[in-house]
Protein backbone atom coordinates (compact mmCIF):
# COMPACT_ATOMS: atom_id res chain seq x y z
CA UNK A 1 0.00 0.00 0.00
CA UNK A 2 1.24 3.27 -0.76
CA UNK A 3 1.90 6.35 1.49
CA UNK A 4 -1.18 7.78 -0.11
CA UNK A 5 -3.80 5.38 0.54
CA UNK A 6 -2.42 4.39 3.84
CA UNK A 7 -3.33 8.48 4.31
CA UNK A 8 -6.57 8.17 3.25
CA UNK A 9 -7.65 4.93 4.96
CA UNK A 10 -6.89 7.12 8.23
CA UNK A 11 -9.98 8.35 10.15
CA UNK A 12 -9.93 12.12 9.72
CA UNK A 13 -11.34 13.56 12.58
CA UNK A 14 -12.81 16.35 10.26
CA UNK A 15 -16.43 15.49 10.14
CA UNK A 16 -18.21 18.71 10.71
CA UNK A 17 -20.10 18.90 14.17
CA UNK A 18 -21.88 21.26 15.75
CA UNK A 19 -18.41 22.18 18.44
CA UNK A 20 -18.04 25.29 17.01
CA UNK A 21 -16.14 26.46 20.32
CA UNK A 22 -13.04 24.39 18.97
CA UNK A 23 -12.60 27.57 16.15
CA UNK A 24 -9.77 29.84 14.47
CA UNK A 25 -8.81 30.39 18.57
CA UNK A 26 -7.51 26.99 18.68
CA UNK A 27 -5.05 27.83 15.72
CA UNK A 28 -1.57 29.45 15.67
CA UNK A 29 -1.46 32.24 12.60
CA UNK A 30 0.60 30.74 9.90
CA UNK A 31 -0.61 33.75 7.66
CA UNK A 32 0.27 36.95 9.11
CA UNK A 33 -1.52 38.93 5.94
CA UNK A 34 -4.04 41.68 6.96
CA UNK A 35 -7.81 41.02 5.64
CA UNK A 36 -9.13 44.61 5.06
CA UNK A 37 -12.83 42.57 4.26
CA UNK A 38 -12.88 43.90 0.94
CA UNK A 39 -11.73 47.38 0.88
CA UNK A 40 -9.59 48.82 -2.35
CA UNK A 41 -6.09 49.56 -1.93
CA UNK A 42 -4.36 52.41 -3.54
CA UNK A 43 -1.53 52.52 -5.85
CA UNK A 44 1.11 55.27 -5.88
CA UNK A 45 -1.12 57.05 -2.98
CA UNK A 46 -3.40 57.98 -5.96
CA UNK A 47 -5.35 55.78 -8.07
CA UNK A 48 -8.36 54.03 -5.52
CA UNK A 49 -9.15 50.53 -7.47
CA UNK A 50 -12.85 50.25 -8.11
CA UNK A 51 -15.23 48.59 -5.53
CA UNK A 52 -18.19 47.82 -7.69
CA UNK A 53 -19.08 47.19 -11.53
CA UNK A 54 -20.83 49.81 -13.97
CA UNK A 55 -24.32 47.86 -14.32
CA UNK A 56 -25.80 44.80 -11.81
CA UNK A 57 -25.69 41.05 -13.51
CA UNK A 58 -27.65 40.49 -16.66
CA UNK A 59 -30.54 38.39 -15.43
CA UNK A 60 -30.61 34.57 -16.85
CA UNK A 61 -34.88 34.46 -16.32
CA UNK A 62 -35.64 34.91 -20.03
CA UNK A 63 -33.49 32.38 -21.35
CA UNK A 64 -33.15 28.68 -21.47
CA UNK A 65 -29.17 26.89 -21.60
CA UNK A 66 -31.15 23.53 -22.27
CA UNK A 67 -32.61 24.95 -25.75
CA UNK A 68 -28.41 25.29 -26.43
CA UNK A 69 -27.20 22.37 -24.53
CA UNK A 70 -30.17 19.57 -25.55
CA UNK A 71 -27.46 18.19 -28.86
CA UNK A 72 -24.47 18.65 -27.03
CA UNK A 73 -24.57 15.79 -24.55
CA UNK A 74 -21.06 14.12 -24.38
CA UNK A 75 -19.46 17.49 -26.38
CA UNK A 76 -16.81 19.00 -25.73
CA UNK A 77 -17.99 23.01 -25.25
CA UNK A 78 -15.10 25.00 -26.26
CA UNK A 79 -16.29 24.37 -29.89
CA UNK A 80 -20.34 25.26 -29.39
CA UNK A 81 -21.31 29.01 -29.47
CA UNK A 82 -23.02 30.23 -26.43
CA UNK A 83 -25.29 33.18 -25.99
CA UNK A 84 -23.50 36.14 -23.96
CA UNK A 85 -26.14 36.30 -21.04
CA UNK A 86 -24.53 32.54 -19.89
CA UNK A 87 -20.78 34.85 -19.80
CA UNK A 88 -19.53 36.98 -17.01
CA UNK A 89 -17.81 40.13 -17.90
CA UNK A 90 -14.37 39.03 -18.05
CA UNK A 91 -12.07 36.90 -20.31
CA UNK A 92 -10.65 33.51 -19.37
CA UNK A 93 -7.28 35.29 -19.54
CA UNK A 94 -8.56 37.68 -17.10
CA UNK A 95 -10.49 34.30 -14.76
CA UNK A 96 -6.36 33.05 -15.48
CA UNK A 97 -5.30 36.01 -13.69
CA UNK A 98 -7.36 35.32 -10.28
CA UNK A 99 -4.59 32.74 -9.33
CA UNK A 100 -2.53 35.76 -8.53
CA UNK A 101 -5.77 36.89 -5.77
CA UNK A 102 -3.48 35.83 -2.82
CA UNK A 103 0.00 36.20 -3.89
CA UNK A 104 1.37 37.48 -0.46
CA UNK A 105 1.59 33.78 -0.16
CA UNK A 106 4.25 33.36 -2.43
CA UNK A 107 5.90 36.37 -0.97
CA UNK A 108 5.51 33.96 2.75
CA UNK A 109 7.02 31.00 0.84
CA UNK A 110 9.92 32.99 -0.10
CA UNK A 111 10.56 34.27 3.30
CA UNK A 112 10.74 30.65 4.58
CA UNK A 113 13.72 28.85 5.25
CA UNK A 114 12.80 25.44 6.04
CA UNK A 115 11.70 23.41 2.74
CA UNK A 116 8.37 21.60 4.48
CA UNK A 117 7.39 25.41 5.36
CA UNK A 118 7.43 26.15 2.23
CA UNK A 119 5.76 23.28 0.91
CA UNK A 120 2.22 23.98 3.06
CA UNK A 121 2.11 27.61 2.33
CA UNK A 122 2.83 26.88 -1.73
CA UNK A 123 0.03 23.85 -1.26
CA UNK A 124 -2.05 26.75 0.62
CA UNK A 125 -1.55 29.03 -2.59
CA UNK A 126 -2.50 26.11 -4.90
CA UNK A 127 -5.87 25.70 -3.53
CA UNK A 128 -6.35 29.44 -3.15
CA UNK A 129 -5.98 29.47 -6.89
CA UNK A 130 -9.33 27.59 -7.32
CA UNK A 131 -10.87 29.69 -4.32
CA UNK A 132 -12.57 32.53 -6.44
CA UNK A 133 -14.56 30.17 -8.20
CA UNK A 134 -16.58 28.87 -5.93
CA UNK A 135 -20.16 30.48 -6.73
CA UNK A 136 -18.91 31.58 -10.24
CA UNK A 137 -21.60 30.35 -12.55
CA UNK A 138 -21.29 32.47 -15.37
CA UNK A 139 -18.67 31.28 -18.21
CA UNK A 140 -16.03 34.07 -18.97
CA UNK A 141 -15.92 34.77 -22.74
CA UNK A 142 -13.45 32.32 -25.06
CA UNK A 143 -10.57 34.58 -25.70
CA UNK A 144 -9.69 35.62 -29.52
CA UNK A 145 -7.03 33.60 -30.93
CA UNK A 146 -4.25 36.39 -29.88
CA UNK A 147 -5.69 37.84 -27.57
CA UNK A 148 -3.56 38.80 -24.40
CA UNK A 149 -4.03 40.02 -20.53
CA UNK A 150 -1.46 41.70 -18.73
CA UNK A 151 -1.78 42.72 -15.04
CA UNK A 152 0.86 44.87 -12.90
CA UNK A 153 0.34 44.87 -9.18
CA UNK A 154 2.88 47.11 -7.41
CA UNK A 155 1.19 46.47 -4.41
CA UNK A 156 1.78 43.28 -4.09
CA UNK A 157 5.25 43.06 -6.27
CA UNK A 158 4.28 41.00 -9.39
CA UNK A 159 3.15 41.67 -13.10
CA UNK A 160 1.74 39.00 -15.68
CA UNK A 161 1.19 38.75 -19.30
CA UNK A 162 -1.33 36.03 -20.64
CA UNK A 163 -2.00 35.16 -24.88
CA UNK A 164 -4.17 32.60 -26.18
CA UNK A 165 -1.89 30.96 -28.44
CA UNK A 166 -4.32 28.67 -29.23
CA UNK A 167 -8.10 28.78 -30.48
CA UNK A 168 -8.77 24.59 -31.73
CA UNK A 169 -8.10 23.37 -29.43
CA UNK A 170 -8.28 26.39 -27.10
CA UNK A 171 -5.20 26.86 -25.16
CA UNK A 172 -3.96 29.94 -22.87
CA UNK A 173 -1.07 30.43 -21.12
CA UNK A 174 0.47 32.92 -19.20
CA UNK A 175 4.05 33.84 -17.41
CA UNK A 176 3.89 36.33 -13.70
CA UNK A 177 7.48 36.93 -12.08
CA UNK A 178 8.42 38.98 -9.11
CA UNK A 179 9.52 42.84 -9.03
CA UNK A 180 11.68 42.00 -7.06
CA UNK A 181 12.96 38.67 -8.74
CA UNK A 182 12.00 36.43 -6.03
CA UNK A 183 9.65 34.15 -8.38
CA UNK A 184 8.16 33.49 -11.54
CA UNK A 185 5.38 31.47 -11.75
CA UNK A 186 3.61 29.95 -14.93
CA UNK A 187 1.61 27.85 -16.95
CA UNK A 188 -0.25 26.69 -19.24
CA UNK A 189 -4.13 25.89 -19.44
CA UNK A 190 -6.32 23.91 -22.45
CA UNK A 191 -9.65 23.20 -20.84
CA UNK A 192 -12.02 20.43 -21.86
CA UNK A 193 -15.66 21.14 -20.83
CA UNK A 194 -18.57 18.74 -21.11
CA UNK A 195 -22.00 18.91 -21.16
CA UNK A 196 -23.64 15.83 -19.27
CA UNK A 197 -27.26 16.13 -19.25
CA UNK A 198 -27.52 17.70 -15.77
CA UNK A 199 -23.87 19.47 -15.13
CA UNK A 200 -21.10 20.57 -17.07
CA UNK A 201 -17.50 19.24 -16.44
CA UNK A 202 -14.54 21.03 -16.64
CA UNK A 203 -11.09 19.53 -16.95
CA UNK A 204 -8.76 22.32 -16.50
CA UNK A 205 -5.99 20.00 -18.58
CA UNK A 206 -1.94 22.07 -18.37
CA UNK A 207 0.56 22.19 -15.57
CA UNK A 208 1.10 25.00 -12.99
CA UNK A 209 4.65 25.79 -12.30
CA UNK A 210 6.15 27.94 -9.44
CA UNK A 211 9.56 29.05 -9.22
CA UNK A 212 11.20 30.44 -5.59
CA UNK A 213 14.44 32.34 -7.22
CA UNK A 214 16.43 32.46 -4.01
CA UNK A 215 15.51 29.05 -3.06
CA UNK A 216 16.44 27.21 -5.91
CA UNK A 217 13.09 25.65 -5.95
CA UNK A 218 10.79 24.50 -8.35
CA UNK A 219 7.31 23.16 -7.38
CA UNK A 220 4.89 21.90 -10.34
CA UNK A 221 1.16 20.54 -10.07
CA UNK A 222 -2.01 20.70 -12.00
CA UNK A 223 -5.52 22.13 -10.74
CA UNK A 224 -8.52 19.56 -9.83
CA UNK A 225 -11.68 19.11 -11.92
CA UNK A 226 -14.07 21.23 -11.73
CA UNK A 227 -18.46 20.65 -12.00
CA UNK A 228 -21.46 22.81 -12.25
CA UNK A 229 -24.48 21.30 -11.52
CA UNK A 230 -27.59 21.97 -12.64
CA UNK A 231 -27.23 23.08 -15.77
CA UNK A 232 -31.40 22.41 -16.51
CA UNK A 233 -32.95 23.24 -13.63
CA UNK A 234 -32.56 24.13 -9.99
CA UNK A 235 -30.23 26.46 -8.49
CA UNK A 236 -26.51 26.27 -9.93
CA UNK A 237 -24.01 25.30 -7.83
CA UNK A 238 -19.79 24.26 -8.33
CA UNK A 239 -18.05 21.37 -6.65
CA UNK A 240 -14.44 20.99 -7.11
CA UNK A 241 -13.05 17.37 -7.10
CA UNK A 242 -9.79 15.09 -7.41
CA UNK A 243 -6.22 14.37 -6.32
CA UNK A 244 -3.60 17.44 -6.82
CA UNK A 245 0.48 16.58 -6.34
CA UNK A 246 2.50 19.26 -6.07
CA UNK A 247 6.14 18.34 -6.74
CA UNK A 248 9.00 20.34 -5.17
CA UNK A 249 11.52 19.28 -8.11
CA UNK A 250 14.66 20.70 -6.08
CA UNK A 251 13.81 18.55 -2.78
CA UNK A 252 12.03 15.57 -3.71
CA UNK A 253 9.35 16.65 -1.31
CA UNK A 254 5.67 16.31 -2.56
CA UNK A 255 2.07 17.56 -1.12
CA UNK A 256 -0.83 15.05 -1.88
CA UNK A 257 -4.16 17.06 -1.79
CA UNK A 258 -7.67 15.38 -1.97
CA UNK A 259 -10.40 17.54 -3.13
CA UNK A 260 -13.06 15.80 -2.13
CA UNK A 261 -16.44 15.18 -4.17
CA UNK A 262 -19.12 16.09 -1.92
CA UNK A 263 -21.23 12.58 -1.68
CA UNK A 264 -23.79 11.65 -0.22
CA UNK A 265 -25.33 13.81 2.15
CA UNK A 266 -22.98 16.72 0.75
CA UNK A 267 -20.80 15.82 4.10
CA UNK A 268 -17.50 16.49 2.14
CA UNK A 269 -18.47 19.14 0.29
CA UNK A 270 -15.51 21.72 -0.28
CA UNK A 271 -13.38 19.35 1.50
CA UNK A 272 -9.57 19.60 0.99
CA UNK A 273 -7.42 16.99 2.69
CA UNK A 274 -3.82 15.73 2.08
CA UNK A 275 -0.11 15.72 3.83
CA UNK A 276 3.13 16.51 3.02
CA UNK A 277 6.27 13.84 2.36
CA UNK A 278 9.73 14.00 2.04
CA UNK A 279 12.27 12.35 -0.28
CA UNK A 280 11.51 9.27 1.84
CA UNK A 281 7.86 9.56 2.09
CA UNK A 282 8.39 9.79 5.78
CA UNK A 283 4.95 12.22 6.30
CA UNK A 284 6.01 15.75 7.57
CA UNK A 285 2.54 17.46 7.71
CA UNK A 286 -0.91 17.14 7.35
CA UNK A 287 -3.10 19.33 5.78
CA UNK A 288 -7.11 20.19 5.89
CA UNK A 289 -9.81 22.94 5.34
CA UNK A 290 -11.94 23.78 2.72
CA UNK A 291 -11.40 25.26 -0.63
CA UNK A 292 -14.30 28.25 -0.07
CA UNK A 293 -12.69 29.28 3.32
CA UNK A 294 -9.56 28.43 4.45
CA UNK A 295 -6.36 25.57 5.00
CA UNK A 296 -4.61 24.56 8.12
CA UNK A 297 -1.82 22.04 8.70
CA UNK A 298 0.16 20.02 11.95
CA UNK A 299 1.80 17.57 12.98
CA UNK A 300 1.03 14.19 12.39
CA UNK A 301 1.57 12.80 15.10
CA UNK A 302 -0.86 15.35 16.87
CA UNK A 303 -3.25 14.72 14.19
CA UNK A 304 -3.30 11.18 14.86
CA UNK A 305 -3.31 11.71 18.81
CA UNK A 306 -6.30 13.79 17.76
CA UNK A 307 -7.71 11.35 15.86
CA UNK A 308 -7.89 8.59 18.39
CA UNK A 309 -9.21 11.22 21.24
CA UNK A 310 -12.48 12.23 18.99
CA UNK A 311 -12.67 8.61 18.05
CA UNK A 312 -13.28 9.94 14.60
CA UNK A 313 -14.90 7.13 11.65
CA UNK A 314 -12.26 4.71 10.54
CA UNK A 315 -14.05 3.29 7.20
CA UNK A 316 -12.33 3.87 4.10
CA UNK A 317 -13.08 7.15 2.34
CA UNK A 318 -14.67 6.42 -1.36
CA UNK A 319 -13.31 8.07 -4.62
CA UNK A 320 -15.47 9.35 -6.77
CA UNK A 321 -14.49 9.85 -10.75
CA UNK A 322 -17.80 11.49 -11.83
CA UNK A 323 -19.54 14.64 -11.19
CA UNK A 324 -22.57 12.35 -12.23
CA UNK A 325 -23.66 10.03 -10.01
CA UNK A 326 -26.87 8.45 -9.24
CA UNK A 327 -28.33 10.87 -6.69
CA UNK A 328 -29.84 14.35 -7.47
CA UNK A 329 -27.89 17.36 -8.23
CA UNK A 330 -29.88 19.16 -5.31
CA UNK A 331 -27.58 21.56 -3.78
CA UNK A 332 -26.15 20.07 -0.14
CA UNK A 333 -26.11 22.45 2.68
CA UNK A 334 -23.08 24.27 3.02
CA UNK A 335 -21.57 23.72 6.20
CA UNK A 336 -19.33 27.40 7.01
CA UNK A 337 -16.97 26.38 9.61
CA UNK A 338 -13.87 24.30 9.83
CA UNK A 339 -13.88 22.40 12.68
CA UNK A 340 -10.28 23.24 13.66
CA UNK A 341 -7.66 20.66 15.41
CA UNK A 342 -5.87 22.41 18.39
CA UNK A 343 -2.28 22.33 17.48
CA UNK A 344 -3.36 23.48 13.88
CA UNK A 345 -1.25 26.53 12.07
CA UNK A 346 -3.26 28.46 9.68
CA UNK A 347 -2.12 28.40 6.07
CA UNK A 348 -4.67 30.98 3.86
CA UNK A 349 -8.10 32.24 5.03
CA UNK A 350 -10.11 33.60 1.77
CA UNK A 351 -10.50 37.32 1.66
CA UNK A 352 -14.39 38.25 2.15
CA UNK A 353 -16.41 39.57 -0.71
CA UNK A 354 -18.00 42.42 -0.91
CA UNK A 355 -21.86 42.33 0.03
CA UNK A 356 -22.88 43.22 -3.46
CA UNK A 357 -20.99 40.17 -5.04
CA UNK A 358 -24.29 38.20 -5.78
CA UNK A 359 -25.41 41.28 -7.92
CA UNK A 360 -21.90 41.47 -9.48
CA UNK A 361 -21.84 37.86 -11.06
CA UNK A 362 -20.30 36.84 -7.64
CA UNK A 363 -17.19 38.52 -7.97
CA UNK A 364 -14.52 38.38 -5.62
CA UNK A 365 -13.67 42.69 -4.47
CA UNK A 366 -10.25 41.42 -7.12
CA UNK A 367 -11.93 40.47 -10.10
CA UNK A 368 -13.92 43.42 -9.62
CA UNK A 369 -10.45 45.16 -10.93
CA UNK A 370 -10.11 42.75 -13.38
CA UNK A 371 -11.42 44.78 -16.29
CA UNK A 372 -11.46 48.21 -15.22
CA UNK A 373 -9.24 50.69 -17.66
CA UNK A 374 -7.43 53.07 -14.77
CA UNK A 375 -6.35 56.78 -16.11
CA UNK A 376 -4.03 56.94 -19.22
CA UNK A 377 -4.00 53.08 -19.06
CA UNK A 378 -5.64 52.50 -22.65
CA UNK A 379 -2.39 54.03 -24.95
CA UNK A 380 0.19 51.95 -22.87
CA UNK A 381 -1.83 48.37 -23.12
CA UNK A 382 -1.20 45.97 -25.93
CA UNK A 383 -4.24 46.36 -28.84
CA UNK A 384 -5.21 42.57 -27.70
CA UNK A 385 -5.67 43.18 -24.35
CA UNK A 386 -9.00 41.99 -23.12
CA UNK A 387 -9.71 45.20 -21.50
CA UNK A 388 -10.50 46.99 -24.86
CA UNK A 389 -12.71 44.03 -26.12
CA UNK A 390 -16.01 45.72 -27.15
CA UNK A 391 -18.42 42.97 -26.34
CA UNK A 392 -17.23 42.42 -22.98
CA UNK A 393 -16.90 45.96 -22.16
CA UNK A 394 -20.51 46.09 -23.43
CA UNK A 395 -21.63 43.27 -21.12
CA UNK A 396 -20.27 44.94 -18.13
CA UNK A 397 -22.27 47.84 -19.06
CA UNK A 398 -25.60 45.85 -18.99
CA UNK A 399 -25.86 46.66 -22.64
CA UNK A 400 -26.64 42.58 -23.57
CA UNK A 401 -27.66 43.86 -26.77
CA UNK A 402 -24.31 45.85 -27.84
CA UNK A 403 -22.32 43.02 -26.26
CA UNK A 404 -24.18 40.15 -28.48
CA UNK A 405 -23.73 41.76 -31.52
CA UNK A 406 -20.24 42.75 -31.01
CA UNK A 407 -19.22 39.09 -29.74
CA UNK A 408 -20.72 38.03 -33.21
CA UNK A 409 -18.60 40.45 -35.03
CA UNK A 410 -15.53 39.52 -33.35
CA UNK A 411 -15.94 35.89 -33.88
CA UNK A 412 -16.97 36.18 -37.26
CA UNK A 413 -13.60 38.49 -38.06
CA UNK A 414 -11.73 35.73 -36.46
CA UNK A 415 -13.16 33.08 -38.93
CA UNK A 416 -12.55 35.50 -41.71
CA UNK A 417 -8.58 35.51 -40.73
CA UNK A 418 -8.33 31.99 -40.00
CA UNK A 419 -9.78 31.22 -43.64
CA UNK A 420 -7.20 34.16 -45.23
CA UNK A 421 -4.77 32.14 -43.57
CA UNK A 422 -5.60 28.59 -44.99
CA UNK A 423 -5.83 29.89 -48.39
CA UNK A 424 -2.31 31.63 -48.53
CA UNK A 425 -1.14 28.68 -46.14
CA UNK A 426 -0.21 30.92 -43.50
CA UNK A 427 0.46 29.54 -39.96
CA UNK A 428 -0.56 31.87 -37.19
CA UNK A 429 2.44 33.01 -35.09
CA UNK A 430 1.93 33.51 -31.58
CA UNK A 431 3.55 36.97 -30.14
CA UNK A 432 4.69 36.38 -26.48
CA UNK A 433 4.61 32.71 -26.39
CA UNK A 434 6.58 29.90 -27.92
CA UNK A 435 6.30 25.67 -27.74
CA UNK A 436 8.98 24.68 -25.91
CA UNK A 437 10.50 21.83 -23.52
CA UNK A 438 9.52 22.69 -19.54
CA UNK A 439 12.83 21.81 -17.79
CA UNK A 440 11.02 20.92 -14.87
CA UNK A 441 8.27 18.19 -16.41
CA UNK A 442 10.24 17.33 -19.88
CA UNK A 443 6.91 17.92 -20.77
CA UNK A 444 5.48 20.58 -23.76
CA UNK A 445 4.48 23.59 -22.53
CA UNK A 446 4.75 27.37 -23.60
CA UNK A 447 7.12 29.29 -22.45
CA UNK A 448 7.16 33.06 -22.72
CA UNK A 449 9.88 34.85 -24.95
CA UNK A 450 9.96 37.83 -22.65
CA UNK A 451 9.53 41.05 -24.33
CA UNK A 452 5.95 42.50 -23.68
CA UNK A 453 6.73 45.11 -21.49
CA UNK A 454 8.94 47.00 -23.62
CA UNK A 455 5.59 48.02 -24.99
CA UNK A 456 6.33 47.62 -28.66
CA UNK A 457 3.48 46.36 -30.09
CA UNK A 458 3.83 47.40 -33.59
CA UNK A 459 3.80 43.36 -34.71
CA UNK A 460 0.71 43.33 -32.61
CA UNK A 461 -2.70 41.47 -35.01
CA UNK A 462 -5.87 43.55 -35.35
CA UNK A 463 -8.11 40.93 -33.65
CA UNK A 464 -11.11 43.81 -32.25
Amino acid sequence: MNSEEEFYDAETGLESDDSCEVSFKDALVFDNKQVTGGSSSQENGVWERRKTLPADMISKNNFSVWSILKKCIGMELSKIAMPVVFNEPLSFLQRISEYMEHTHLIHKACSLSDSIDRMQVVAAFAVSAVASQWERTGKPFNPLLGETYELTREDEGYRLISEQVSHHPPVSAFHAQSLKQEFEFHGTIYPKLKFWGKSVEAEPRGTMTLELLKHKEVYTWTNPLCCVHNIILGKLWIEQYGTVEIVNHSTGDKCVLNFKPCGMFGKELHKVEGHIQDKSKKKRRVIYGKWTECMYSMDPKLYEANRKKTGADTKKLKQEQSCEGDEADEMPDVQETVTVIPGSALLWRITPRPAHSAQMYNFTSFAMTLNELEPAMERLLAPTDCRLRPDIRAMENGDIDAANTEKERLEEKQRASRKERSKDKEEWSTRWFKTATNPHTGAEDWLYTGGYFDRNYTDCPNIY
